[in-house]
């Protein structure tokens, strides 16, 4: 697994055009807290019942990536954490090219418990857009 900050996954990207970018945050995180345009969206986990379900969420993207595994896939979550769990169950299952996008999506948490102000893809002044 690639390991790659927002700018970096953003410029990957853009130089993949074949690349699937999934995001594997919550639903009402992708809805309220925003997104990245274009970005698919596979939970990790949802909640209430807040359990990972590794196979369906590797059959859900091998459906988006229409079956094929050496389909580039970028994952993002809200800090980084998620993505490494939903991108080591990725490459168990036979995919090859899988980046994580560390400091995700808000970013990791300031010395005030707070997102979005030291990284992240919204920090890092990325494209984004919410509900």
């Amino acid at each position: 697994m690639k390991h790659l900050t927002p700018l970096d996954a953003d410029a990957y990207l853009r130089a993949q055009p074949r690349a699937l970018f999934v995001d594997v945050r919550m639903e009402i995180e992708y809805l309220y807290v925003g997104h990245p345009p274009g970005v698919v969206h596979v939970p990790w986990y949802e909640y209430p019942e807040m359990q990972a379900h590794p196979e369906r969420f590797v059959e859900q993207v091998r459906r988006e990536a229409g079956g094929d595994s050496s389909r580039p896939v970028v994952l993002i979550c809200r800090s980084g954490k998620r993505t490494v769990d939903a991108g080591l169950a990725l490459e168990a299952a036979g995919f090859v090219d899988v980046v994580n996008v560390v400091h995700g999506f808000e970013g990791e948490l300031d010395e005030h418990f707070q997102r979005g102000r030291l990284n992240g893809w919204r920090h890092d002044g990325l494209p984004w857009e919410q509900l």
